[in-house]
């Protein structure tokens, strides 16, 4: 008879139901058991996000003609009171089994946006992702400067999309669109897309600390922290804080 550790080690190692399993599921023994509905719990973790993954394809092939391509357009940073508002497009192939669990940014840890946003890079069609300065933002308003980005970002895609599906926006495109209210947690294009624009702007975000290491910037990624705001009365505001924002509006 196998021990208690030896079976949770197979278990652990295991992905898929194998016939040796009977015998454990009929083990008696409190360790095994633990371990046994462990790797049940994980086997219905699996399932769920393959039925997840599953319905997100179907909801981006619901749009244009069957095998048409779908591009899926999304934003980060349109919040932040320094840096700029990220946006990206892509457009994924109909096998993405390597994408399973890409999710909205904002619900995935730092580590599984990164570990995705290199998926994203190597299995997409094409992919782009453009940085809208606090500047253009100050200029435009921070709606038409992300409207405009998220154009840019479809324009410079190397494969024109038959149809764009945009995260709670309308954009001037002569492309047949489509504005869905919570795009990310319902495409699988758009999820890929908020992920690209989320990792590219952290990124950016994470350089601009190096610079001005006094603003925290890589902790707080530009937003109005208490931190933030206590080293904006003492330094002042960059270039690359937005004057148009509040409170840096009325502080300067």
């Amino acid at each position: 008879m196998k021990t208690i550790k030896e079976i949770t080690t197979a278990l652990k190692d295991t992905e898929e139901w194998q016939e040796w399993m009977t015998a454990i599921a009929a083990d008696e023994r409190a360790g095994v058991q633990k371990a046994w509905q462990s790797w049940q719990k994980r086997q219905e973790k699996k399932k769920q996000l393959l039925l997840e993954h599953q319905a997100k394809i179907n909801f981006d092939r619901s749009y244009g003609t069957p095998g048409a391509m779908i591009a899926g357009v999304d934003e980060a940073g349109r919040g932040p009171l320094a840096g700029p508002v990220v946006t990206a497009a892509v457009i994924l192939p109909e096998n993405c089994a390597a994408l399973v669990g890409l999710n909205d940014s904002k619900q995935l840890s730092k580590e599984k946006r990164t570990a995705f946003a290199m998926l994203v890079k190597k299995y997409a069609l094409s992919y782009s992702v453009h940085f809208q300065s606090a500047e253009m933002i100050d200029t435009l308003n921070i709606y038409e400067a992300t409207k405009q980005s998220m154009k840019c970002s479809v324009e410079a895609l190397t494969i024109q999309p038959e149809y764009v599906l945009v995260d709670a926006m309308t954009l001037p495109i002569a492309i047949p669109q489509d504005s869905i209210i919570k795009g990310d947690a319902k495409s699988l294009a758009i999820a890929a897309a908020s992920i690209l624009a989320k990792t590219a702007r952290d990124e950016y975000m994470e350089e601009l600390d190096k610079e001005f290491p006094m603003y925290g910037f890589a902790k707080h990624a530009g937003y109005g922290t208490k931190q933030h705001l206590e080293a904006l009365e003492t330094y002042g505001a960059t270039v690359h804080h937005r004057k148009s924002f509040e409170p840096i509006k009325s502080m300067f």
